[in-house]
């Protein structure tokens, strides 16, 4: 088994607070990938902006930081180009349902072979604060003084609703549970959504840790994925939060083996000469 440190970066100049959310995510996604043996040279992280965002900077393997809510189609057209590689696509819930919502949608419908961890602390944590896509109805913020007071999205919801092919919640403080979806989502063929529930130290007093812990559950070992409609219900059900497997479609087909260059070629478009 590979060690966690080949993915350190130990100069990193690391802008998180202290007790955020995203260490326990950082710690999670190097002890997944170390417990898949997978090389850094085959991983890509991709990212918008945000305080999640900031993640493809402190670890090593490749990565690509670009426009906020724009991390998905990146990763999609890296995983066209090299097949082979791990793509991995990470962003806040801000990035990844606010801005970049439309994407999100439209990567469920597309089923790229790619992992979406969505950092999940329903707050706007880099702009100090504001309610996001995921912020509870009442819930006072920085810039809403008298409480939100619209619905929050559902992104398991969404997924379900869409067929994702594989839907997963999990939340930072439970480590194990963590390295295990996001092992399960990288082994998955498809797209595979992991939103994990993080507390926001800073600017949300409301998701805490305690608040996590007291909030939700973990799904019984008979828990059946498969099941649409019983995924549907239990995404619906916001009195406590399912971790786990909510959903999975084994059998839609993969995007980019669908394209035309690999029809008749599987060799990587990136590894082609120009043909004239």
């Amino acid at each position: 088994m590979f060690e966690t440190k080949i993915y350190d970066i130990p100069d990193a100049d690391i802008a998180w607070c202290p007790g955020c959310g995203n260490f326990g995510i950082i710690n999670e996604l190097k002890t997944a990938l170390a417990q898949l043996e997978i090389e850094p040279t085959r991983v890509v992280v991709v990212s918008g902006i945000g305080q999640a965002a900031k993640m493809p900077q402190y670890v090593k393997a490749h990565m690509f930081n670009g426009l906020h809510g724009r991390s998905l189609p990146a990763a999609v057209a890296i995983k066209m180009v090299n097949p082979e590689l791990i793509v991995i696509a990470e962003s806040g819930d801000g990035c990844t349902y606010g801005e970049g919502g439309n994407h999100f949608i439209h990567t469920i419908r597309k089923n790229p072979n790619i992992t979406n961890i969505v950092h999940d602390n329903q707050i706007y944590g880099l702009t100090k604060g504001q309610a996001s896509p995921t912020t509870a109805r009442g819930q006072v913020t920085t810039l809403q003084f008298e409480g939100t007071y619209v619905d929050p999205f559902n992104p398991i919801a969404v997924a379900v609703a869409l067929d994702a092919s594989f839907v997963a919640r999990s939340f930072s403080g439970n480590f194990n549970l963590t390295v295990e979806l996001i092992k399960m989502a990288i082994r998955h063929k498809g797209y595979a959504l992991v939103d994990i529930l993080q507390p926001c130290v800073t600017f949300n007093k409301v998701n805490t840790y305690q608040w996590y812990r007291e909030n939700t559950y973990l799904l019984p070992d008979n828990y059946d994925p498969t099941d649409r409609e019983a995924a549907f219900k239990i995404a619906t059900d916001t009195n406590k939060l399912a971790l786990g497997v909510i959903y999975k479609n084994p059998n839609k087909p993969v995007f980019e083996e669908q394209l035309a260059p690999y029809k008749n070629n599987k060799t990587p478009v990136a590894y082609r000469g120009i043909e004239l």
